[in-house]
């Protein structure tokens, strides 16, 4: 036996996947054997909870042996052994209808009151308790990367080689700790691996969710600054506190870093909204994502859209990356009052200019990678123009990105303290 039991199994692939526990990766359990497992997975990687709804669709005289699966929109994966002939195409298709009834059942149970989390721009692992002919796999992966995510992770205990080599054509990565040759059933590789049923799915979904795994439902919105629509995420949080993020060069309110901050805000009651300072068309246009006016009057609309939807507006702060960290402390300047304290996760604070900096009046913290040279000489100078106003924090052992493991959870957790602590 390779694994004592699903929970055990859950906890040797968060070792295998150690990388992510510091940017919130989401954890899609295929229901109903991978939840118990991805429950140890999300807590292992700090991470949310939340299942892909799957069927398989199983052959006529043998529902083990799948003929292919089918997803949460109808889309249906067929095995090449399956078969084009009229009565297996026919068959497939009644129970698709079938399969999709019970996806159905099982998603107003296991999620009440919700949609599923959107995987947008987030790492996500999609995680089973092992893989027979990969057919659930491929149908859950095929319908998550039609949902934009930034990358798109299989992780199994256990696979046959042969059925592994397929799935890397639908996925990022593919992690699997074990590929016996001598493979005829998941089951064989687990000490115990007992039948887990509907109540346990629904206890473990909610124990995870009220232990704080899973992140309040987001409120997107659209932000009408004259003839210009901003697509936005907006967290409430406890109302008395707000912070605006400013995203850098080439990013968007899917920036995974930002979300995984504000995450950590919003599990301590601080509001969010992350928004696209430019269209989509702008985007494609370089020089205006360096264009530190444009991205500043930005900010200022929708600082100004917020305190008019806010109610009451409470304590508003800025968390700026890159050049967005340059058009933060822009707008601040010009708010005054208005704005109580500013974050930069790797910022550009140079490119705001000496005037704004000098006539910054509220407290600024530089969050910087103790490896990223560059930009921490370009700080230091801009902390010396913020006179009394501004801190220097230099992470150890991080580079620009914050790529390096616990560094961007010591960014968030830093910025967590300075907005409790100014807001």
């Amino acid at each position: 036996m390779l694994f004592h039991d699903r929970i055990d199994a859950g906890h040797q692939l968060a070792r295998a996947l150690r990388k992510y526990k510091s940017q919130a990766p989401l954890i899609l359990a295929i229901p109903r054997g991978a939840v118990p497992m991805g429950r140890a997975l999300a807590d292992d990687l700090e991470g949310e909870l939340d299942v892909v709804m799957v069927r398989k669709i199983g052959a006529p005289y043998n529902p083990e042996y799948a003929l292919g699966a089918v997803d949460e929109s109808g889309w249906v994966y067929r095995n090449p052994w399956a078969g084009d002939d009229p009565a297996t195409l026919k068959y497939i298709e009644t129970e698709r209808e079938v399969e999709l009834a019970v996806l159905r059942r099982r998603r107003a149970r296991y999620t009440p009151g919700r949609t599923s989390v959107d995987p947008a721009g987030r790492i996500v692992i999609v995680v089973d308790d092992g893989l027979a002919t990969g057919s659930t796999m491929i149908a859950a992966l095929h319908a998550l990367r039609a949902r934009r995510p930034a990358r798109l992770i299989c992780a199994v205990p256990v696979a046959p080689p042969d059925v592994l080599s397929k799935i890397g054509a639908y996925a990022d990565e593919v992690i699997c700790l074990q590929t016996p040759v001598n493979f005829q059933a998941v089951g064989q590789f687990y000490s115990l691996f007992d039948q887990v049923e509907d109540d346990e799915v629904v206890k473990v979904l909610s124990a995870r969710a009220e232990s704080g795994g899973a992140v309040a439902p987001l409120s997107a919105v659209r932000i009408l600054l004259g003839n210009v629509a901003l697509e936005g995420e907006w967290h409430a949080g406890d109302g008395r506190r707000l912070v605006v993020f400013a995203h850098g060069s080439g990013s968007s309110r899917l920036s995974p870093r930002n979300r995984y901050v504000a995450q950590v805000l919003n599990e301590a009651g601080i509001g969010t909204l992350l928004f696209d300072m430019l269209t989509a068309e702008e985007d494609q246009d370089y020089e205006r994502r360096f264009d530190i006016d444009l991205l500043t009057q930005r900010l200022l609309g929708v600082t100004a859209w917020l305190r008019a939807h806010a109610k009451p507006p409470g304590a508003i702060g800025y968390f700026g990356a890159s050049t967005g960290a340059a058009a933060a402390l822009r707008a601040a300047t010009q708010l005054g009052p208005v704005v109580s304290a500013v974050v930069s996760r790797g910022g550009r604070a140079d490119l705001a200019g000496a005037k704004a900096l000098q006539g910054v009046a509220c407290p600024v913290l530089l969050i910087v990678g103790g490896l990223d040279s560059e930009v921490l000489a370009l700080n230091r100078k801009a902390l010396a123009q913020l006179g009394q106003h501004g801190e220097l924090t230099e992470v150890p052992g991080a580079t620009h990105l914050f790529e390096e493991p616990g560094t961007l959870e010591q960014v968030a957790r830093t910025a967590c303290r300075w907005f409790e602590r100014h807001l």
